[in-house]
C-alpha cells in the first residue's frame, strides 16, 4: 500500500459477488477468519483510492464470509469491488505483543534463514489460492509462503525475520 494508507492495514481482500443484491464474499487474512466482521466500518480499494463502506450485515456461506456494504446495491457494483483490498486504520486494531504482527509490519524487514543466509527484504505479500506469499528481494526474488511452517521467528525490534527455507530454493 501507498504512503497515503500507511495508517491503514490490510486485512483481507474482496471475493466474488454474493447473490444479486450487493452482497459480496471477503477472503480474510485474520485469525480466526471471523475477527474482519467485529469492525463495522472498512476501508476497501486498491492503489492509493480509498473508500469508507459501512457493514449493514454479516454472514457465512458455505465457509466464506459475506457481507452486504452500504451503498452496494447490486451484483455489478459488488461485482466492481473484486479484488479490492480491504483495511481498517491501525487505530482501530488491537495492540499487538512481540510474537504478534500484522503483515503490514513485515514490510522493509530483513529476512534470513535458518542457516542465517541473507535472503532479503520483504516488499510485499501476494495471496495465491493456498496462503498468502512473502516477497522478498534480495540477490533473487525469494517467495515465502507466509505460514508457520516457514515463518519461524519475527522480531518487529530489530526488524529481522527468520524463515525455513533454501536460499537456493524458487
Amino acid at each position: 500500500m501507498g504512503d497515503e494508507s500507511s495508517a491503514l492495514i490490510q486485512l483481507g481482500f474482496v471475493g466474488a459477488p454474493f447473490g444479486v443484491r450487493g452482497w459480496v464474499k471477503l477472503r480474510s487474512h485474520t485469525s480466526p477468519p471471523e475477527r474482519l466482521l467485529e469492525h463495522s466500518n472498512l476501508q476497501i480499494g486498491r492503489e492509493g483510492a480509498w473508500q469508507s463502506y459501512r457493514i449493514e450485515q454479516r454472514g457465512r456461506s458455505g465457509g466464506a464470509l459475506t457481507v452486504k456494504l452500504a451503498g452496494v446495491e447490486d451484483r455489478d457494483q459488488a461485482a466492481a469491488l473484486r479484488g479490492a483490498q480491504v483495511c481498517v486504520p491501525r487505530a482501530d486494531l488491537p495492540q499487538r505483543d512481540d510474537k504478534d504482527f500484522y503483515r503490514a509490519d513485515l514490510i522493509g524487514c530483513e529476512v534470513v534463514n535458518l542457516a542465517g543466509i541473507g535472503l532479503g527484504v520483504v516488499q510485499h505479500f501476494v495471496e495465491t489460492p493456498a496462503q498468502a506469499v512473502m516477497v522478498v528481494r534480495g540477490e533473487r526474488d525469494h517467495w515465502v509462503p507466509a505460514v508457520p511452517q516457514h515463518l519461524r521467528r519475527v522480531d518487529l525490534k530489530a526488524r529481522r525475520v527468520v524463515v525455513d527455507w533454501d536460499a537456493a530454493a524458487d
